[in-house]
């Protein structure tokens, strides 16, 4: 959601917190604008007297009486001189019937939200009248509730920072189910979703006129697991959130106290099954899983084909053979060594500069027996998926080989580097371009041959990565490859 509160800063005379605690409002007044079936605004005034809207909530129990949007336009004429009321009043001020358009009879309450003696803004709740009928039961309580809440509002005892603001999937609202407590915890009324989500648990008693606590506490068969915040919840003492599971349902509860100037009078409890949530989430949690397990395995299967091809290099007679045999080696465990990266994390992105920094050492001290070969590394990749990560590692495998055993061959030392840069490209997409170089004797003349490692490379670079490649000479002596490709901001590759 967007920073409501900065078309006011300049002149809004905010003490500490006063901002953070409109933004709570307003991040939890849906709640009010269900129980009261009406349409939120939330007004600040303006240096020249009038007021602006900062934000609107629609009600999801009952039809909006403002289809437009009027958000961040000054206030209607007609609806001022109550607004002005409520902000000098600092109390709850009804109109009577009004209309705000010319079809639609509304109405209106203007409510200010004060804090630490001041009041920082007014909420206007526009209930529409134009079908009005008898109220029922569930009505006359949500509304009741929508009041006590708004009355809060005024003693600045709502919203209350101890609210948790986490954004646990299940968070229950007022359509899943409400239950009314008074001081003691007792139900003093539940909604008839309220009621079937504690069926659903297996209470199949009527809840109205029960301390809320016994109730769960009958539902619990394995008591070590509950969380330590329920027996606060299902009292409401605090404003909390927690959850319940019995007989394979899960119930999520969020508490709301009620207060008034001296003390808790009540509790607002919000239930909501999320049974079916949690049995997805266990169904990721276990994909996950699986992916890291199959990610194992494979890192284990190809080191179980590179100690076969190194048994079998030790049988080869033929120089060449074993060269070669040696060669698959270092691929196949280049390969592995991304899959090992794979199977420690929950995604499929790879951070690329950790990977690498152990692949490009290795590459070279393995091509480099006999020498001093040092490496230097600078730049970041980011994070790569891995379908971008494995043909990456392998090319670069395969230079670092080619600059030791080419480039710096017949010297005692040397040193290849390996550089990335990740910039912007353009329409939303990121360059990266890789460098790899040594200090050795440069590139042969033309024209060149290429072994089957290049080859490999030109392939991966072309069909893999979807980039370009080009050896040049390199400033002072020695080789430089360099490759570019494109990728967007997330690591996908286009």
């Amino acid at each position: 959601m967007a920073i409501f509160t900065d078309p006011i800063k300049d002149h809004a005379d905010f003490g500490p917190g006063d901002a953070e605690w409109l933004h709570l409002l307003v991040g939890d007044w849906q709640l009010v604008a269900d129980l009261a079936f009406a349409d939120l605004a939330l007004w600040f005034p303006l240096p020249d007297g009038s007021y602006v809207a900062l934000a609107h909530a629609r009600p999801s129990t009952s039809h909006t009486v403002f289809h437009s949007d009027f958000v961040g336009e000054r206030i209607r004429s007609d609806l001022q001189p109550l607004v002005d009321k409520a902000w000098r009043s600092q109390t709850i001020e009804r109109s009577s019937e009004t209309s705000w358009t010319a079809d639609t009879a509304m109405r209106v309450e203007a409510v200010p939200f004060v804090r630490n003696g001041r009041t920082l803004a007014v909420v206007t709740s526009h209930m529409d009248l134009s079908s009005s009928r008898m109220p029922s039961r569930l009505e006359l309580t949500y509304r009741q509730c929508a009041y006590d809440l708004l009355r809060m509002g005024t003693l600045g005892l709502w919203p209350d920072f101890a609210t948790p603001t986490g954004s646990r999937r299940g968070a229950p609202r007022v359509g899943d189910g409400l239950i009314r407590l008074d001081v003691d915890g007792v139900v003093q009324y539940a909604s008839p979703n309220g009621v079937s989500a504690f069926r659903r648990l297996g209470e199949v008693e009527s809840l109205e006129g029960r301390p809320l606590a016994e109730i769960t506490t009958a539902l619990l068969k394995d008591r070590r697991m509950v969380d330590e915040t329920l027996p606060l919840v299902v009292t409401g003492r605090m404003p909390w959130r927690t959850e319940i599971e019995s007989r394979g349902v899960s119930l999520s509860l969020r508490a709301i106290p009620l207060r008034n100037e001296k003390e808790r009078f009540g509790a607002l409890v919000l239930c909501r099954d999320v049974s079916e949530l949690r049995r997805r989430e266990m169904e990721l949690v276990s994909k996950d899983a699986t992916i890291r397990e199959i990610h194992h395995r494979v890192k284990n299967n190809l080191q179980t084909v590179a100690a076969l091809l190194r048994m079998q290099s030790r049988r080869m007679e033929s120089e060449e053979g074993r060269q070669g045999l040696a060669q698959a080696m270092r691929r196949v465990s280049t390969i592995a060594l991304v899959h090992e990266t794979l199977s420690q994390g929950l995604t499929q992105n790879v951070d690329f500069d950790e990977l690498i920094d152990r692949q490009f050492r290795l590459a070279a001290e393995v091509a480099s027996p006999g020498q001093e070969v040092r490496t230097e590394r600078e730049g970041s990749f980011g994070n790569l998926p891995s379908e971008l990560a494995t043909p990456l590692a392998l090319v670069i495998n395969e230079l670092v080989t080619n600059a030791v055993e080419h480039g710096l061959a017949g010297r005692r030392n040397g040193t290849v580097r390996l550089s990335a840069h990740r910039d912007q490209a353009g329409s939303g997409r990121d360059r990266l371009t890789v460098t790899i170089s040594d200090d050795g004797a440069g590139l042969p003349p033309e024209p060149r041959r290429e072994g089957l490692g290049l080859q490999i490379v030109r392939t991966l670079v072309q069909s893999e990565l979807d980039g370009t490649i080009e050896w040049l000479g390199r400033r002072g002596g020695g080789t430089e490859v360099r490759i570019e490709m494109l990728i967007d901001p997330t690591g996908q590759r286009h």
